[in-house]
């Protein structure tokens, strides 16, 4: 009878086994709560076999209470690899949603880099019916300035200073020259400061179809970097000021998964677009 005992909770043992590899993947408060569970099913086990030990050294001069020793832990394995079952159940069910959300989430991207690639097509081409309207007259200011100066003659830091000076004060033409001036060098080591300051320079002017694609290319330059939570908010802010809302809510709606501790300005800047955009939930 032991060992029938014994065979039981290995095969209990067993069954948990695949589950903590499965569910190490499974990064959510339900997993985590699937995985206390398992803990404590194991740690009940072990009590169960640590019984079963104790009853395996009694000594034979009580045989009248063997069996009932042996029927308790028979059926609290069997009640243990019930609910061992009932979690492996759930663990799929929350494997299967997962697998869910992310096609969806791919899905969303393919839609979102495709809306993004159409918009860099129509800036290309301006004079295509229905596309945007191309960029403004060059900027004469720091753009004419930097054409005459000798190549070198600044760093990019400095360059960088007095266009983030002139966004302040709200001349968005020279902030984007100087954006422009850094990105020339495709190798400046402030390219992806210049870059979101290009962004804000364009969005600025009110150039809203190339700042979305501007804003774009900082999240892809660092997608954990200093500008990256700005850079997906000045995208959906972009998106639906050219009216392609449906983009602009998937934008923020991924932001709440890509960003689980977002600033509180960027908090606020969500919900304010997502209420432009007339998102639901």
């Amino acid at each position: 009878m032991r060992f029938v005992v014994a065979s039981s909770l290995i095969a209990a043992l067993v069954l948990t086994a695949p589950l903590s590899s499965a569910r190490a993947q499974v990064d959510s408060r339900e997993g985590i709560a699937l995985q206390n569970q398992l803990y404590q099913l194991r740690q009940e086990l072990k009590s169960v076999e640590d019984q079963l030990a104790r009853g395996g050294g009694s000594s034979s001069r009580a045989p009248a209470y063997a069996p009932a020793q042996q029927s308790g832990p028979n059926e609290l394995v069997t009640q243990l690899l019930t609910r061992v079952d009932a979690l492996e159940e759930q663990v799929r069910q929350l494997r299967g949603q997962i697998d869910e959300t992310n096609n969806q989430q791919h899905r969303l991207s393919d839609d979102l880099n495709k809306k993004i690639d159409d918009l860099a097509f129509q800036m290309q081409t301006p004079g295509k019916p229905g596309g945007a309207p191309g960029p403004g007259p060059a900027p004469t200011n720091l753009s004419q300035s930097a054409a005459t100066r000798p190549a070198g003659s600044r760093t990019a830091e400095a360059i960088l200073q007095e266009g983030n000076a002139a966004l302040a004060r709200r001349d968005f033409p020279a902030a984007e020259a100087a954006a422009r001036e850094i990105l020339a060098n495709r190798t400046s080591p402030r390219a992806y400061d210049a870059q979101f300051l290009l962004a804000q320079a364009l969005s600025g002017q009110k150039q809203f179809p190339q700042a979305a694609v501007a804003y774009d290319d900082v999240y892809n330059r660092a997608r954990t970097g200093a500008h990256a939570q700005d850079a997906r908010l000045g995208l959906a802010s972009s998106l639906t000021a050219i009216n392609e809302k449906k983009a602009a809510c998937d934008v923020l709606s991924r932001m709440q998964s890509e960003f689980p501790r977002m600033r509180p300005d960027v908090t606020a800047g969500v919900a304010a677009t997502s209420a432009r955009a007339g998102c639901r939930g």
